[in-house]
């Protein structure tokens, strides 16, 4: 039973869906385009959150624009950074359509943004990386049937969630087994403290402002 809390771990690391700048490396110098732009992130494919021998995953996920400023490639000349990537704030992504690999148990995830944003960063490079940034208990994820339990993601600060940019119609943000911190508590079933969980997932970044153009990393 206690693989499957851990396993809900993993859920919570992808809300660190969760895009951000704090893990990319400053490196060369890097534009992101089209300046003022929105665009959109949404999940190609599954999200897959593993610890231990329990799998989760979910069929749909996405990041997109409101009302607000999120979702936005900063505007001239703050979309260009002469050492290191560019950033910006997004809303915090929705998950839907999760399943563990434990029978009898579901799962549902909330991300939020209470205490501080969610970011999408890209950075120049041979090849292109890019990432999230879920900020501190950006993610709640809670898990009902033979176990009831609450994880919460990025207990302690901030966490980057990073991989590699791929530009293209659409660019692309693949992320391979990456490490996100997780606090469980709940009933005896549940295995409470602090857990850890990777995260694999491929984001589609499309432009809806102009969705002829691309959003797209440069020197």
């Amino acid at each position: 039973m206690s693989k499957l809390l851990v396993s809900a771990t993993g859920l919570a690391a992808a809300a660190a869906l969760a895009f951000g700048g704090a893990g990319t490396q400053a490196a060369a110098s890097t534009t992101l385009l089209p300046a003022g732009h929105s665009f959109a992130a949404k999940l190609t494919g599954k999200a897959t959150f593993v610890a231990g021998s329990t799998t989760m995953t979910c069929t749909v996920s996405a990041s997109v624009s409101g009302t607000g400023a999120n979702n936005q490639v900063p505007a001239a000349p703050a979309n260009h950074n002469d050492a290191g990537p560019v950033s910006a704030t997004i809303n915090p992504p929705t998950f839907s359509g999760c399943t563990t690999s434990v029978f009898g148990v579901s799962v549902s995830v909330t991300a939020n943004a209470t205490n501080g944003a969610w970011t999408l960063s890209a950075q120049n490079g041979a090849p292109a990386t890019g990432g999230f940034t879920i900020p501190k208990g950006g993610v709640v994820l809670k898990t009902s049937g033979f176990a009831t339990c609450t994880i919460t993601a990025s207990p302690a600060g901030p966490t980057a969630v990073n991989g590699t940019w791929t530009n293209g119609a659409p660019s692309a943000l693949a992320i391979s087994g990456a490490p996100v911190p997780a606090t469980v508590t709940g009933g005896f079933l549940c295995p409470t403290g602090n857990q850890s969980a990777t995260f694999s997932a491929t984001y589609q970044i499309t432009d809806t402002t102009d969705p002829a153009q691309q959003i797209t990393v440069t020197g």
